[in-house]
């Protein structure tokens, strides 16, 4: 659990100090003075309105304090604007700031496309909570100083909870369930359940999940895809998805295109269940009342699938310093407490704000590697 690695309270004071003497640094004040004018073209997801709020609600904090303009060029997925930086390579781009995290992270950083030495320049990386929170890697690659966490998404479920008939004790942390529960749960209730079509995210998520439990954790997951490997582990998903196709949503034939149509579809009633990487995601909906009191969160038994999400640089970015500007910003303890107690409710990434209580327990990101593979073979068997 998250709650036994917390830092003291010193080591938290020691962490704002470090980023206040880099911020007093004469490097950072000239990173400052030249991002004044400078226009952020940020491109980031765009399929989600709390996400796409609160990076209105950051710009124009942005703009007033440093006079920086950030624009948020929405994306229906960045592997959409990794493609773009792979075609300009070497050249000038039009994207100064990505969202990524995974393959699309693990691709840039092996094509040399992105600028380094963040960490050591963008003064409030000092208080990320590195060891907390497991920000070394990115889907088992080494990050060093190519992107920064912004964010944490713990992969997890909300439904209803009769479903999936478990004794639910009142705690939404209690709630576990398995790759078997699904099935079960799919046999007695025909066309209530689904996932969001791979290679969207969540679902792809969804099926690692499924993967982890079927293979009880196999070690492999956590390395290179290698032929052997995939031999060995990739038929338990897909022999379990031939069994679970027949019994969920539109028999397999369709699927939701993305989490958010998924939870509209259990909003209208016409789904018991929704997929989600934000542990925080069913208070907010409740809030709002777009979700009944009823409605329970569940998490794979292994431990929820965790990882940060982050933000990264281009070589050829043509405002540099207003990108960092922008990363330092979002770090900042004002950015990070509207990130996670507004509309969005994303987990902080800072040691200040942390709250293990809020954690779910967590499994370990499957290597990158694993991500095309599954998602090309799925697409091979599912996707025509």
């Amino acid at each position: 659990m998250l709650a036994s690695l917390m830092p003291l309270a010193h080591g938290q004071e020691t962490q704002r100090d470090n980023a206040a003497n880099m911020t007093a640094s004469p490097q950072w004040q000239k990173i400052l003075s030249d991002a004044r004018g400078e226009t952020v073209y940020f491109y980031a997801w765009g399929g989600s309105k709390p996400v796409n709020d609160y990076l209105r609600w950051a710009a124009k904090e942005i703009a007033s304090r440093y006079k920086v303009r950030l624009r948020h060029v929405k994306v229906a997925d960045i592997s959409e604007a990794v493609s773009r930086l792979k075609a300009e390579s070497g050249k000038q781009s039009a994207i100064d700031l990505l969202w990524i995290n995974g393959e699309n992270f693990s691709f840039l950083k092996q094509q040399e496309l992105l600028l380094g030495n963040l960490w050591s320049s963008i003064p409030n990386s000092a208080m990320l909570a590195v060891q907390a929170l497991s920000l070394q890697n990115d889907f088992g690659v080494p990050i060093d100083g190519f992107e920064v966490p912004w964010g944490v998404g713990q992969f997890n479920m909300i439904a209803n909870p009769n479903i999936f008939n478990l004794n639910i004790a009142g705690k939404v942390n209690d709630s576990k369930i398995t790759p078997t529960i699904i099935l079960k749960a799919a046999q007695q209730y025909p066309n209530r359940i689904s996932y969001p079509r791979p290679p969207e995210f969540h679902g792809t998520t969804f099926l690692k999940q499924l993967l982890v439990g079927l293979s009880h954790n196999d070690k492999r997951l956590f390395e290179y895809a290698t032929p052997e490997a995939q031999a060995k582990l990739l038929p338990l998903l897909w022999d379990y998805l031939d069994q679970l196709h027949p019994l969920i949503w539109q028999q397999g034939r369709a699927f939701p295109s993305s989490n958010t149509e998924q939870l509209s579809l259990l909003q209208q009633n016409k789904l018991d269940m929704a997929v989600s990487f934000n542990p925080n995601q069913l208070i907010k909906e409740q809030q709002e009342k777009r979700l009944p009191p009823s409605a329970q969160r569940f998490h794979f038994a292994q431990g929820a699938i965790t990882n940060s999400h982050n933000l990264a640089i281009p070589k050829g970015a043509q405002s540099p310093a207003g990108a960092k500007v922008v990363i330092n910003f979002l770090l900042s303890e004002d950015a990070q407490k509207q990130k996670l107690n507004g509309s969005w409710g994303d987990p902080t990434v800072i040691t200040p704000l942390l709250d293990p209580a809020s954690t779910l327990p967590s499994q370990q990101e499957l290597h990158s590697s694993w991500q095309q593979v599954i998602e090309e073979q799925w697409q091979q068997k599912y996707g025509a």
